[in-house]
């Protein structure tokens, strides 16, 4: 048999009060794209970066194409033809596009920094992906979804021979993930060895040759994506079988409408927006990446505010000119980027949850930990949160317990109108599912849901009614009963629905 590209045998890492990886020993074929799966905390991401040289293991070895190696920081194993794109995001944001992706190699000419180089070789490496960005814009500027493609195009165009994808598509629209669906191809037939780290079962079936499932950082099982099922996958990753999702019923009343908006505008962002929203409705809101959705979210929680249109709360004209405005009339935001926007990572669960309401809590200024504790306490047992203590940093959190510690935060405010961006990116499939089931069960409790998503399955499942921008205008209104993911695309897209 051909030498496998890479071979961890017996691999262990230890973290302070976790063991992230026991006795792990896993074979990737060459030119194979061979997915890492399993919930979060199960050891897929640290396995990667093992590979890519951002963690050494504790004991066990490593081999590339047959030799042994040892990697000491992302320049031994870039050297090695290594390379690694990253969930969480990693960029000098004050620095352009181009000087991130040349970042580690700088084009000189006669010892002096060459911005022409670094922008011809910057525009290469995008088009080696198949996009288009203007390479001189600071990458701060860019939406998460550009800066996860000039991640991939670091990566691909960096030389590596094997690349650890860590989630890749956690924050891509249906069209940009197409478009690396079609990149993974054309690494393939180069012979690029890919490990696809994912939580979502139709690309893993789509993409990959092979399956290692780990659960609890131990080795599972290893087999061809063709011979198992995606029921029989997720049994792997979690022990029992789970259905993905919680249909909602379609039956439920509707309630007493909580926010409406009309002719709302934002320069450069959107214009001419107006929409209802009804307690216990969830309303989607579908397009691509740039057609002004996460705007929009952030207009209604004052951030920033919007510059033209009104916005009713039940029924009442209010101006939202920040957070403090918002949290005051019940409106609560699960943002987008929940490491940079949402969660105060060195913060506890427990005061990340009171963050909102510490006034309500606070007595001659002093907060009353006791009732801290008890109001935290009584969300962290609804949401089913698992944490070690209360007093525990929300960095050590799976991502699917950093969500729920978010809605925890507004159910905590007495928040009814509940703003989800992105509301399971980059969580696992039952911590997918039970994030499903709590939006559900909001709704069916009084709250009215505007549901963000780049999964059009997701937002087909969940909504009652679907809106649909496109460059920033609202371009089509959808029940739920006669939407389809056809449908849905062809308006985002601009294609004829009819045709």
């Amino acid at each position: 048999m051909p030498e496998p590209a890479v071979r961890f045998e017996k691999i262990t890492k230890r973290f302070p009060g976790t063991m992230a990886l026991a006795d792990v020993s896993v074979l990737v074929e060459a030119g194979s794209c061979h997915a890492l799966c399993g919930e979060n905390g199960a050891g897929k991401s640290t396995l990667g970066k093992i590979l890519a040289g951002i963690h050494a293991p504790d004991s066990g070895r490593l081999f590339i194409r047959g030799k042994e190696a040892r990697f000491a920081n992302p320049r031994d194993a870039l050297r090695a033809g290594v390379g690694m794109v990253h969930q969480e995001l990693a960029f000098c944001e004050n620095l352009s596009v181009g000087e991130n992706l040349c970042l580690g190699a700088l084009p000189s000419r006669k010892g002096l920094f060459s911005r022409a180089e670094t922008r011809r070789r910057a525009v290469e490496m995008l088009a080696e992906i198949g996009i288009s960005l203007d390479v001189d814009v600071p990458a701060g500027r860019l939406a998460i979804a550009q800066q996860q493609m000039v991640q991939i195009a670091q990566a691909v165009g960096g030389g590596a021979d094997i690349i650890v994808f860590d989630e890749p598509t956690s924050s891509l629209s249906q069209a940009d993930a197409e478009r690396l669906f079609e990149l993974f191809g054309r690494l393939k037939a180069r012979g690029v060895t890919c490990i696809y780290v994912s939580h979502r079962m139709p690309e893993v079936f789509r993409l990959c040759d092979t399956v290692t499932v780990l659960r609890d950082g131990r080795h599972v099982a290893t087999a061809p994506s063709a011979s198992l099922t995606e029921a029989e996958l997720i049994r792997l990753m979690i022990g029992r079988p789970l259905a993905e999702y919680f249909p909602r019923p379609v039956d439920l009343p509707m309630g007493e409408e909580l926010l409406s908006v009309d002719g709302l505008a934002l320069s450069g962002k959107f214009v001419g927006l107006s929409f209802s929203l009804h307690a216990g409705e969830v309303v989607g809101l579908a397009g691509l990446v740039g057609a002004g959705r996460s705007e929009l979210a952030g207009c209604l929680f004052g951030l920033p505010p919007a510059e033209a249109g009104v916005i009713r709360v039940r029924g009442d004209a209010v101006r939202i000119r920040n957070p403090r405005d918002a949290i005051r009339l019940g409106v609560g935001l699960v943002p987008e980027d929940r490491k940079r926007q949402g969660i105060v990572a060195q913060a506890s669960g427990l005061h990340n949850i009171s963050l909102p309401v510490l006034e309500r809590l606070a007595r001659f200024t002093w907060i009353r930990g006791r009732e801290e504790r008890a109001l935290a306490s009584r969300f962290l047992d609804r949401l089913s949160i698992r944490t070690t203590a209360l007093d525990a940093p929300a960095a050590g959190l799976s991502g699917g317990n950093q969500q729920k510690i978010l809605l925890a935060r507004w159910l905590a405010a007495g928040s009814r109108i509940l703003i989800l961006d992105e509301p399971t990116r980059g969580v696992d499939v039952a911590a997918k599912a039970e994030l499903h089931g709590l939006i559900g069960e909001l709704a069916a409790q009084g709250a009215g849901i505007l549901l963000i998503s780049s999964e059009l399955d997701e937002v087909l499942s969940l909504s009652d009614r679907i809106l649909v921008l496109r460059a920033g205008e609202l371009v089509g209104e959808l029940p739920r009963q006669g939407a389809s993911q056809d449908g849905v695309l062809r308006l985002m897209t601009g294609l004829d629905p009819a045709a």
